[in-house]
């Protein structure tokens, strides 16, 4: 085993992936299943305090046919979002989140038509912080419909962070926005200190 997949390996054990996290970085799998931490300078998250529904969706909440649930298929979710053409959740990464979800910190929201499972999201909670990974949907509005669940929930439990890595023009239309790594720090470091769960 060369130096690198034995530091990978090491990485991914359940006790250092939640210490990664918590320190604010985040894993991707490159194509060739090489597992790699990110900790950008510049971080992106919802507010969880100052977060936008668009007035489309607002729209269609208020007829939603959908069901939601949390945590009751998280391993399901987080196959379905793996299942593209081209993702950064290998199936490496994939053992490495249901090793942490035995533990209790891998969660997730499930989107339900008719009792099927159409669309959902995931990611990862340490006391008052939550990170997202990915979503995926197979009916329109199916994981908007599951951030708009999370958002709420999160704001039940009092979390401070909602870090979703990358802005895109999808998160923008909740309220995404870049913010400085000082003032990430401070949110995380205010949600490390919460005796919260998901």
């Amino acid at each position: 085993m060369t130096n690198y997949q034995s530091e990978e390996k090491i990485l991914l054990e359940p006790e250092n992936m939640i210490r990664l996290y918590a320190g604010g970085a985040f894993p991707m799998a490159d194509e060739e299943d090489n597992i790699h931490w990110y900790y950008p300078r510049i971080r992106t998250i919802i507010p969880l305090d100052n977060f936008n529904i668009p007035r489309s969706l607002r729209k269609y909440l208020s007829g939603d046919p959908f069901e939601y649930t949390f945590d009751t298929e998280t391993m399901k979710v987080v196959e379905a979002c793996a299942s593209r053409d081209e993702t950064w959740i290998s199936r490496k990464l994939i053992k490495a989140y249901s090793r942490i979800q035995k533990l209790g910190f891998l969660h997730s929201v499930e989107v339900r038509d008719n009792g099927n499972l159409v669309g959902g999201l995931y990611g990862v909670s340490v006391n008052g912080l939550f990170f997202g990974e990915s979503m995926f949907s197979e009916k329109p509005q199916a994981s908007k419909t599951a951030l708009v669940k999370l958002i709420e929930h999160l704001n039940e439990k009092q979390f401070t962070l909602l870090d979703v890595q990358y802005i895109t023009e999808h998160l923008k239309m909740f309220g995404a926005t870049e913010i400085s790594i000082e003032s990430y720090d401070e949110l995380r470091l205010a949600g490390l200190s919460l005796n919260t769960s998901f």
